[in-house]
């Protein structure tokens, strides 16, 4: 899944020869998950339509300030479009449309929006040669970028005019890959490597049974999908679970036991700059595994001898660097708080997530959850949500750490 998915997108789209090709980039941003409303400028109707633009993007399609229905006027109200924005594509962006959004010439509802919208804007300039060339246009792309927007350059080739030269609208897929790599770069974990377990572990007492809980591994998936969604270079090491990464750019290890958890954590633990612990691991394991299987015919009962698992958070504290953080999980019956703090300190970890079965909505293969976040200094509660809400906002505590 893209960390585009769900995202707002405004399509502003003027008066071009090109503009046939902003119908390629709304059915891309379409692909990427993405909500987008379209606006176009009177003169690009000239061009494309907005029946085609309503049908692939299943929104309405905006020319003017003012509509006419069945001789009932409406209004387009430019700062609620920009506001339901998220991003802001003008493509093509010709020389005209340019000049204006520099000089604040909000004299259609494309200009209008531009002026309203908060935060920088992606435009892509298409042209003939000559004109990308002009001293006065050349000027103005500058003045844009110098004020934080983003430029996507025109493509070299064979124009409008027959001409060979640069001006042509970069195609759509470019267009939409610059978009990305310059998103993922503002995005709040973009660059930081994250080491999350998830799911149960297996202890097996024969070949065929095994000692485990009723983890499923939902909260370490949800926060695996919302950091790779924040930009981070997300590994995920999971005990069976159900659940799936499918979409996501997160690299999966599947484990089985304990001993196997303690191995890939500790082997990378040292090259990430977060870990969060949410596997539930056995803290127990058979001492020895018969080779066969136990017949209940040949055994009236049965003694199993057990030991302990290696506590894989302990020796992570313990090789801990002064620049990694490291979040545990509690899950707690009773003196939930009291517990989660002795275990916070004994392990050295950061801050530990605090479970409590007895919360409603919460515990073992719920879609919801509610958390309490400890560290040593506070501690805060989290109210009952869905679990891709809560990873969002424990990501969020842990960035502010």
């Amino acid at each position: 899944m893209s960390f585009l998915q769900g995202k707002n997108i405004l399509l502003g789209v003027s008066g071009s020869i090109s503009a046939y090709k902003s119908i390629f980039l709304l059915r891309l941003l379409k692909n990427e998950g993405c909500n987008v409303k379209v606006i176009l400028t009177k003169s690009s109707l000239d061009f494309v339509t907005p029946l085609t633009f309503s049908t692939l993007s299943q929104n309405r399609t905006y020319v003017n300030f003012v509509e006419e229905n069945d001789n009932e006027k409406s209004w387009n109200n430019h700062v609620e479009l920009a506001e339901w924005a998220n991003y802001f594509i003008i493509a093509p962006a010709t020389s005209s449309t340019i000049s204006k959004m520099v000089s604040g010439n909000a004299d259609n509802l494309l200009l209008a929006t531009f002026m309203s919208f908060k935060h920088n804007v992606f435009f892509a300039p298409s042209m003939d040669l000559e004109m990308l060339k002009d001293k006065s246009n050349k000027k103005n792309i500058e003045i844009l970028k110098n004020r934080g927007n983003h430029c996507i350059e025109p493509a070299t080739g064979f124009l409008a005019s027959g001409m060979h030269g640069k001006g042509r609208l970069e195609e759509p897929e470019l267009i939409l890959e610059f978009l990305k790599k310059t998103i993922i770069k503002e995005l709040p974990l973009f660059g930081k490597k994250i080491l999350i377990t998830a799911g149960p572990t297996y202890e097996m007492i024969d070949p065929v049974r095994f000692i485990s809980n009723f983890s499923s591994g939902k909260m370490g998936y949800y926060l695996a999908k919302k950091a790779s969604e924040m930009g981070a270079d997300v590994h995920l090491i999971s005990g069976p679970s159900s659940e799936n990464i499918n979409g996501f750019n997160i690299k999966l290890k599947k484990i089985l036991s304990a001993d196997e958890m303690y191995n890939e954590c500790i082997n990378l633990f040292p090259k990430v700059d977060y870990c969060i612990m949410a596997a539930a691991v056995s803290d127990y394991k058979s001492k020895s595994i018969p080779k066969e299987k136990l017949k209940k015919e040949d055994i009236k009962t049965i003694t199993i001898e057990l030991e302990r698992n290696k506590d894989i958070i302990a020796k992570m504290g313990l090789i801990k660097k002064k620049n990694q953080k490291l979040i545990g999980f509690a899950l707690e019956t009773c003196d939930e708080l009291n517990n989660a703090r002795l275990k916070l300190f004994r392990k050295k970890m950061d801050a530990i997530i605090l479970n409590s079965l007895n919360d409603e909505g919460a515990g073992f293969d719920f879609d919801t959850n509610q958390v309490t976040f400890i560290t040593e200094k506070k501690s805060k509660k989290i109210s009952l949500k869905s679990k891709s809400e809560i990873s969002k906002d424990i990501l969020e505590e842990i960035i502010n750490m």
